[in-house]
């Protein structure tokens, strides 16, 4: 990959330049892009053409008014997948935590589009040990204006168990005048909006059939190892799953970065593979196939 592959978008989103394999990265709720920025840095390297977008509503500060609804960070993702599909002949998609759920309804919506799923700390709900006791009070609401009542602050350790990282995290809000725990925070209406995907996603789990790999931090402070273990058994095709014993819930930035980068590009290097295998097993079969009519029509005009 040469310098003039890379672009930076000024919407904020991430873009590498390669060959026909495409892979679609998409970040967390409230977070941005450059919490996959190792993983696709790497796949870059490998030559794939990868897309990290920032999705509005769904990327931290994108939202202020609090007026997006799930099915408005959707129709981003497929807008970026379409995109990606253009210049791509087979694209992987991959997500960080809510963005996991955003890429398993993409892959049930496109079977045929999609030919594998990366997931990083997937979440179904966050109930990881530091989250506030009063999130299980969440569960019973039922509208969108209830929800408004909820503000959800972050607490340390923020996702990031390596205190050299999260520092680093920290200081780049240093120039906002507001508490980094509201920063972090999450609104009610914005979980309100991340519970009705993910129900919507359930349901649709046993149509998820292309291989799945997952990882997920044995002690996650925001998503329970239980969410990946739910995942695992009703995903509809074959799930690999690695459980991290010193990370917490940032896979992609924390103290074992290095060991999912590496597992993801060579699980993404088996599914190229298995994809070009059964092309050229297809090949031959069509070219079999054409032999026995051929002979037939040769002695025919003999």
């Amino acid at each position: 990959m040469k310098k003039n592959d890379k672009s930076t978008d000024q919407a904020g989103s991430l873009e590498f330049a390669g060959g026909r394999c495409g892979v679609l990265l998409i970040h967390s709720l409230g977070g941005n892009p450059i919490e996959l920025r190792f993983v696709a840095q790497a796949l870059a390297r490998e030559g794939y053409t990868v897309h990290c977008p920032l999705l509005h509503g769904l990327g931290g500060g994108t939202d202020i008014a609090g007026l997006s609804q799930w099915t408005d960070w959707y129709a981003a993702v497929e807008s970026a997948y379409e995109r990606l599909k253009e210049r791509c002949d087979t694209v992987m998609v991959g997500g960080m935590s809510a963005g996991g759920m955003l890429a398993l309804r993409l892959a049930a919506e496109k079977q045929d589009g999609i030919q594998s799923v990366m997931l990083f700390a997937p979440t179904l709900w966050p109930n990881g040990w530091s989250m506030p006791w009063y999130s299980v009070l969440f569960k019973l609401v039922r509208d969108k204006y209830s929800a408004r009542m909820f503000h959800f602050r972050q607490r340390e350790p923020y996702g990031i168990k390596d205190e050299r990282i999260r520092k680093f995290v920290l200081d780049s809000f240093s120039s906002d005048n507001r508490p980094v725990e509201d920063l972090l925070g999450r609104s009610g209406t914005t979980l309100y909006q991340f519970r009705m995907m993910v129900d919507a996603v359930k349901r649709r789990l046993g149509e998820v059939r292309q291989p799945t790999l997952i990882f997920h931090p044995r002690h996650d402070d925001q998503s329970d190892l239980s969410n990946a273990m739910k995942l695992q058994r009703k995903l509809g095709g074959l799930v690999e799953t690695s459980v991290l014993d010193d990370s917490y819930h940032m896979v992609t930035l924390d103290r074992q970065r290095s060991y999912v980068v590496d597992r993801t590009v060579e699980f993404a290097r088996r599914q190229t593979a298995r994809v070009a295998d059964a092309a050229a097993v297809a090949r031959i079969v069509k070219a079999k196939g054409k032999t026995p009519a051929a002979s037939t029509t040769a002695a025919a005009a003999e």
